[in-house]
Order: C-alpha cells, then sequence, then structure tokens
C-alpha cells in the first residue's frame, strides 16, 4: 500500500469548493482510517481570486485550464457550473483519474451518456455527488426499508423547496440559463429528490417505467447583478412536478421549487409500504419520522446513537450532526475508494463508489422525461 497522499484537483471554489474543501480537512480529525490527502490544484478562471481561495481552502497550487491539472492528480473533483461537467470529466478519464462530479451529471442526457460511457471505458473509480446518501437518518431509514419493516413499498414521496428565487428582483445567475444549467428546479434540486427515492427503494421498486412532469416559469426576466436597468431571461423552470410509475407497480410523486416562499432548504422524502411508513426531512437533518404498522401515528427517532451510520466519528449520543458532515461521509467512501484502485488490492468491491456515474445517468433519465413530457402534454414512457 502507498503511502503517498491522494492529491486533489478542484474545478471550482465557491459554494461546492468550500463544503468539499472543508470536509477534506475534517477528514483527518475525526476518520482515523481516511486516506490521507493533499488538496493540490484549485482551478478556475480569475487569478486573483484563485490565490485567495488556494489560501483559504487550503491548496498549494492554482490553475487557469483544466486541462494542466486532470493528468496531473490522483482524483479530479468537478464542481464547476453544470455546462463544464462533460469535457472536463471525460479528459479526466481519458487519462485515467477518478472523478467526483457535482450533480446533477450533465445539463443534458446525451452529456450524461457520454460521461457514463466514458466512465464504463475508463475502469477508474466515479461519483456524482450526492451528497444526501450520506446523512445517517436516510442510511437508517434504507435499513428498516431493506429489513422489511415498511412491507411491500407502494408509494415514495419527495419535494424540495427553496425561496431564493422569490424576489423577482432577485438577480440572474447561470443557474437561470438554459444553456448553462440544463435545467432549473428540476435538475438543482429534483435530481437530489430522484435520486434518494431511487437509492431508498430502487432495489425494491426497480427503476422509472414512465413519466408525466410539468414544468413552471413564474420570472421571465431578471436583473444583471451590477448593470443598472440591464436584464437577461430566464430560459430554465422556477418549480416543477412529477408523477413516476416504477417498474413493480409502485409510484411517486415529486416536486420542486425555488420559488416557495418561506422554504430555506427544505427537502423532504417520505416512503410508504404495505405495513408501515417513514419521512425524512433535510431541516430535521438527525431525524427520522416511523410508523411500523402503529395506527396511532408516527414515532420520532433520533439518529444520533453510536451504532447508527457514521455517528461514532463524531460527538456523543445525542449531540446532533449537520449539512457539512455529509460533505465529509462522501469523501471518505469517494477517497477509500480511490485509495483501493490505486494500491491495487485485488478487492474490485472495495474500489467501488455509490452513486456512481451509472447511478446519475439513471437520475437524468427521469429528469430527461421530465422535461419531454411538460414539452409535449404527454406521459413518456422509458425504454
Amino acid at each position: 500500500m502507498t503511502d503517498e497522499p491522494i492529491r486533489i484537483g478542484v474545478l471550482g471554489y465557491r459554494f461546492m469548493g468550500k463544503a468539499h474543501a472543508n470536509a477534506l480537512d475534517r477528514l483527518p480529525m475525526f476518520f482515523e482510517d481516511a486516506p490521507e490527502t493533499e488538496r493540490h490544484t484549485v482551478i478556475g478562471r480569475d487569478e486573483e481570486a484563485l490565490a485567495e481561495a488556494a489560501d483559504t481552502l487550503g491548496f498549494s497550487h492554482t490553475a487557469t485550464d483544466w486541462r494542466d491539472v486532470v493528468d496531473e492528480v490522483d482524483a479530479f473533483y468537478n464542481l464547476g457550473p453544470n455546462h463544464l461537467h462533460v469535457e472536463p470529466t471525460i479528459a479526466a478519464l481519458e487519462a485515467g483519474t477518478p472523478v467526483l462530479c457535482e450533480k446533477p451529471l450533465a445539463p443534458t442526457l446525451d452529456g450524461a451518456e457520454r460521461m457514463r460511457d466514458a466512465a464504463r471505458e475508463a475502469g477508474v473509480p466515479v461519483g456524482c455527488a450526492f451528497n444526501y446518501r450520506f446523512v445517517p437518518a436516510i442510511r437508517y431509514a434504507k435499513r428498516l426499508i431493506d429489513d422489511g419493516e415498511l412491507g411491500e413499498i407502494r408509494q415514495v414521496r419527495g419535494r424540495y423547496l427553496q425561496d431564493w428565487l422569490s424576489d423577482p428582483e432577485a438577480p440572474w445567475s447561470w443557474r437561470n440559463d438554459e444553456e448553462m444549467a440544463g435545467s432549473g428546479a428540476l435538475g438543482d434540486l429534483g435530481a437530489h429528490t430522484v435520486d434518494l427515492a431511487r437509492f431508498l427503494v430502487g432495489d425494491h421498486v426497480g427503476e422509472a417505467a414512465s413519466v408525466s412532469g410539468h414544468l413552471q416559469t413564474f420570472t421571465e426576466q431578471r436583473p444583471v447583478e451590477g448593470e443598472d436597468d440591464d436584464t437577461r431571461p430566464v430560459t430554465v423552470d422556477d418549480a416543477y412536478s412529477a408523477q413516476v410509475a416504477y417498474e413493480d407497480g409502485a409510484m411517486g410523486t415529486f416536486e420542486a421549487s425555488r420559488v416557495t416562499e418561506g422554504h430555506k432548504n427544505d427537502h423532504t422524502i417520505a416512503v410508504h409500504g404495505s405495513e408501515g411508513s417513514l419521512e425524512f426531512s433535510l431541516e430535521r437533518l438527525n431525524e427520522l419520522r416511523v410508523n411500523t404498522g402503529d395506527n396511532r401515528g408516527y414515532e420520532t427517532v433520533l439518529v444520533t446513537d453510536e451504532d447508527d451510520p457514521y455517528i461514532q466519528h463524531w460527538w456523543p449520543p445525542g449531540h446532533v450532526i449537520g449539512w457539512e458532515h455529509t460533505f465529509v461521509h462522501e469523501n471518505y467512501e469517494f477517497l477509500k475508494a480511490v485509495a483501493a484502485a490505486r494500491d491495487d488490492a485485488g478487492d474490485a468491491e472495495a474500489a467501488d463508489f455509490s452513486p456512481d456515474f451509472e447511478d446519475a445517468y439513471e437520475v437524468q433519465r427521469v429528469l430527461d422525461a421530465v422535461e419531454r413530457s411538460d414539452a409535449t402534454g404527454a406521459r413518456v414512457n422509458l425504454d
């Protein structure tokens, strides 16, 4: 086993860059068996801002072109805007470099397919950063479902509500542009919900078989920050809703919005079976509401015991963790896979990471079907 640290290159240094850099900083303090890492290169366009970011986030090098980096590091984190996911990621994979890419995998289904195929060809660890899979309460919920505590799964319901675009004067950003983002609330938020549903119940209900979807844009123009009286068109959805029929007969109901006043980061998912139900809310991240056949209603389970998923690495029982810890867990699992692959230990399972690009592509198929259903006004069958 090599003692060399895993050199990490990161494209993007703002919101997600900070989240992942913080996770890398926490790993050696709380996860004793985590691979050693080196925050090697941070990549962006503005050299002055890059220098400041490198100092703040703990990177030793900077670069303004990802082409100079993808074959010089041991793992490439693609945290850039959606339209920058495809080409840098494929280049890294062609260089044999493992990749962790932010969600959604690509702006379009075609781009996601190209990334999936490149990952198959490369044969190195890849991951799509659906960090909510790594919430202890979600892992606990999956355990209950897989153990049959809810019986036959019948329904899954998910919503993801935010309000940061409720004000029509909120400034335009790349997230409002179809060419750069692919979609709005659908890809930005809905991707999380579709993946989480698939993670929790996919082994029991199969893949999505058909989808009916609706997209809505409420504000058609938004002001450009710093430019008086200048506006740009909004070419993505502010909100979406969808109904999903799964292969084995279960149904899913999903919605997301970035214009729901009073909701800051309200991601809720519920699963209903023949013998029980459960419900999780990101705004109460350490709790899981569970009903296992008691007609008197739900009980609230605090998922902070030492034998709960990941909790043994943190604080004494009852001391809650937060949103940022999901990135620590995600990085821990991904980097273990990278280390196992690099050491060529012969354990293929240890070098696997989930969610990988196969998982992310299946999510993208659903997102694409929602868009096609909205465009045609008809239900879309997924082959």
